[in-house]
């Protein structure tokens, strides 16, 4: 089989095409059969977690995905733990852990932070997460989420919504929704949030159906997948603007009365007030089940990139 990760770095959901994802997804299908197996898959490698931002799933799960492949891991989470704290340059932190790891993640603040610090590495980036630009092993779990609970990605009406113009999840999710045949996508938002004009503009040129929305209740009872994303007050340049669009949308029991049966609800976590806790309890609520595959799908990405056999 050619592997098209194999090597690669990992910047936009969008440097990968249908077929390579569906290689991916098979790789998770197996990797999910060892999840509680300490494999020897990566046994010699290791993987740099550079983490110049907060995070709790992402990190976790690389961390707990290359652990179970047998890598090692070093790593660290926030500028203050490191040596920027002293006036180090991103290039040269990245060029340390080249000589160090065996492939590198990343989660920055600056947009093209990713892409920068691959120019410098000779192994492999992974991006996991550049300020509002792309989170490409993000938009990787919600397709295989959706893939896993329909048995297909196209052919369903999906709805986007909350920050479509500073969430990354949201807009790699988008993108990478255009590497197949939804039926449409509808883009809800504030009109302050709507998606980035490139995002659009990728969405024309893929010829997938589209409609900006600001409300929800009148599309609830087509959609089959309700992606929501919560608004990103650490990504707004101007509080004032954060403060005109907190709370804009909130997902309740009863807006649910009107929704398909089989709608399934995805969140890319964490969550604040977007999704009432009375909404758990219901069918429609998959965001548990998204969050759990976060460890095989890069369990999976992991060993594709490094040339592992699951």
């Amino acid at each position: 089989m050619h592997n098209p990760f194999l090597g690669k770095d990992v910047i936009s959901i969008l440097d990968f095409d249908r077929k390579a994802l569906e290689i991916l997804f098979e790789y998770t299908d197996r990797a999910r059969r060892y999840l509680n197996t300490k494999l020897r898959v990566l046994e010699g490698k290791v993987v740099a977690l550079a983490f110049f931002e907060p995070s709790t799933r992402t990190r976790l799960s690389f961390e707990v995905a290359a652990k179970r492949l047998g890598a090692d891991v070093i790593g660290f989470t926030g500028e203050e733990a490191i040596s920027v704290a002293k006036g180090e340059n991103l290039a040269d932190t990245i060029r340390m852990l080249n000589s160090y790891a065996n492939l590198i993640v990343l989660r920055h603040r600056f947009e093209g932070a990713a892409k920068f610090a691959a120019e410098i590495a000779d192994v492999p980036v992974v991006n996991a997460g550049d300020g509002k630009q792309h989170h490409p092993t993000q938009a990787m779990i919600d397709l295989y989420t959706v893939r896993t609970l329909f048995e297909t990605i196209d052919g369903l009406t999906y709805a986007v919504v909350g920050d479509l113009r500073y969430g990354r999840a949201a807009t790699s999710f988008i993108y990478g929704l255009t590497l197949f045949k939804p039926r449409k996508i509808y883009l809800i938002s504030p009109p302050l949030l709507r998606a980035r004009p490139e995002v659009l503009e990728t969405l024309r040129m893929k010829g997938i159906p589209f409609e900006e929305r600001s409300g929800i209740e009148d599309v609830i009872s087509e959609i089959d997948v309700l992606y929501v994303t919560r608004i990103q007050k650490e990504r707004f340049p101007d509080p004032m603007e954060y403060e005109k669009v907190k709370g804009s949308y909130r997902i309740t029991v009863d807006l649910l009365r009107n929704a398909k049966p089989e709608l399934k609800i995805l969140h890319p976590l964490p969550r604040v007030d977007e999704i009432d806790f009375r909404v758990d309890e219901t069918k429609h609520a998959a965001y548990f089940i998204q969050a759990s595959y976060g460890v095989p799908v890069r369990m999976a990405l992991l060993t594709l990139i490094l040339g592992g056999e699951l």
